[in-house]
């Protein structure tokens, strides 16, 4: 059975990928829990647009990661969250609200999926949060929580 996976597959392959795999592992495994499509010519052209548009804006090359490594740490990154009196949060900070709070700061468009929080964020204060750009390269983001 030949499909187009649509999330990454450990041991199969990326989005993307066209994969060939047993009828009932497809059929039963990766088409119902919305890991991977059925393929046809037509969406494997629109795959293909898809994954050009993801490597234009993927970050090319150790280099190229060492530079927005350095424009991610000199970033003063503010996030304004919902807190009771005590600098308590009302639930915790999220990979998601980190993308757009650097984003909002003036810095590269990074994706949640390489945002990693250590321990979550539950309170008001100063955080550091990772980000791993390459498999070599990974920036620390200083992260200001404030109560908004």
């Amino acid at each position: 059975m030949k499909l187009i996976l649509a999330q990454e597959v450990e041991g199969l392959g990326a989005p993307g990928d066209i994969v060939e795999v047993k009828d009932g592992y497809g059929r039963n495994y990766l088409v119902p829990r919305g890991l991977a499509i059925g393929w046809t010519r037509g969406a494997e052209k629109q795959i293909l647009t898809i994954k050009r548009a993801r490597d234009a804006r993927a970050i090319q090359g150790k280099e190229h990661a060492s530079e927005v490594k350095n424009q991610l740490e000199q970033l003063a990154v503010t996030l304004d969250v919902k807190a009771g009196e005590t600098g308590r949060l009302f639930g915790s900070v999220t990979p998601a609200d980190v993308a757009g709070a650097i984003k909002a700061a003036g810095g590269p468009l990074v994706e949640k999926r390489s945002i990693a929080i250590a321990t979550p964020i539950k309170t008001t204060g100063k955080h550091q949060v990772s980000v791993q750009l390459h498999p070599e390269v990974a920036a620390t983001v200083r992260l200001e929580v404030v109560a908004g």
